[in-house]
């Protein structure tokens, strides 16, 4: 019976991450992976010659050039910057909400206009805010709120905003400025040729089992390895014998279409309650693509339970409880490493999951 230096549940980013430092370090690794691909939600699918972010998009931002120069030695990147659009009724705007925001919502052309503008709906909100509806207002005022925030916001927790906690959102960007570039990072792109490049190269060298449930067989990998990273949902982990935390879901939708361009950019939220589904995806512009064809993919959220995906976790007082008792669990194990967005019940940037791997990686083979 071959021995392993790491047996590791789960091949997302990761994953694949702590495999390829751990490889340069002339350790074996093999990964066992539920699904039929490698890559986990960074998956890609090739359909009409379009890479098809199958588990939703994914779009690399950081300003961690340590990060960026890693990712760049494994594949290259293209200069794609997110600037998606909200639509609101068929009323189009601007993301994050700057002064082609402003423009369209009030008329206004200098910073100072929008910022008296939103500063008078702010105030109109006393006292400390009780719920998210309170708290977004107290950001950035009424219109913003109502037209590009609350729609959205129940159709992604599946609540009126009156019944979620303020924590939810903590902050919202508002930029005085004209720079519809979503993100304010130094480095972003997507890979050249989708994801599945970085995958193939994070986990080269790896022996790989695919459509086996790790916790299913743990006994047998238990014995096969020094020790395990685990990276699948803590609570699976250990039977779920505090109870499942909760998560909200995504179900996707995708169609290919016979023209060359749908929407005309890549990422359109939806921002009004009344139309199920959140965005829509056009993949094909992530990277430029000139095929006849194009592939769109709706977004609808939904509750989560056993058998789909758990995508955001539902980070309220009650499941941080829940979470706790399982984290101590975890904290005993001698021979077992648990990383990443699941195993730590934690809404990630792919960067900050590199950025963590980066750390358990320093800790372990170092």
């Amino acid at each position: 019976m071959e021995m392993y230096d790491y047996v590791i549940a789960g091949s997302g980013l990761f994953a694949g991450t702590f495999a390829y430092l751990a490889g340069q370090k002339g350790k074996k690794c093999l990964v066992v992976e539920k699904r039929d691909t490698m890559g986990g939600n960074l998956y890609c699918q090739d359909i009409e010659g379009i890479h098809v972010h199958k588990y939703g998009a994914h779009i690399f931002h950081t300003s961690n050039k340590k990060v960026w120069e890693f990712v760049n030695s494994l594949t290259e990147f293209n200069r794609y910057t997110n600037s998606p659009i909200a639509n609101y009724k068929g009323e189009i705007y601007n993301l994050p909400f700057n002064m082609n925001t402003f423009n369209k919502l009030w008329g206004v052309q200098t910073p100072k206009e929008a910022e008296r503008i939103i500063e008078s709906q702010r105030a109109a909100m006393k006292g400390e805010p009780a719920n998210l509806e309170e708290q977004a207002v107290r950001l950035v005022g009424t219109d913003i709120y109502q037209k590009l925030i609350k729609g959205y916001t129940e159709k992604q927790w599946g609540r009126d905003c009156r019944e979620l906690p303020t924590f939810i959102i903590k902050r919202i960007p508002v930029r005085y400025t004209y720079d519809n570039n979503y993100f304010n990072d130094a480095y972003q792109g997507i890979p050249k040729g989708g994801y599945n490049p970085l995958i193939d190269r994070l986990f080269a060298g790896c022996d790989v089992e695919l459509e086996t449930d790790f916790n299913q067989y743990r006994e047998r990998y238990e014995k096969l390895g020094k020790k395990v990273l685990y990276t699948g949902t803590l609570d699976s982990y250990y039977g779920y014998q505090y109870g499942k935390l909760e998560y909200r879901s995504l179900r996707f939708e995708s169609e290919t279409l016979n023209i060359e361009n749908y929407q005309g950019v890549a990422v359109m939220n939806f921002t009004d309650r009344e139309t199920p589904y959140t965005r829509i995806i056009e993949h094909k512009h992530f990277e430029y693509g000139t095929q006849e064809k194009t592939v769109i993919t709706k977004e609808y959220p939904q509750s989560w339970e056993e058998g789909r995906e758990p995508y955001y976790p539902v980070n309220d007082h009650t499941n941080q409880t829940l979470f706790e008792k399982y984290r101590i669990l975890a904290a005993q194990e001698h021979n077992v490493l648990f990383g990443g967005r699941l195993a730590e019940y934690k809404y990630y940037d792919m960067d900050k999951v590199i950025e963590a791997a980066f750390d358990l990686a320093d800790r372990e083979l170092a």
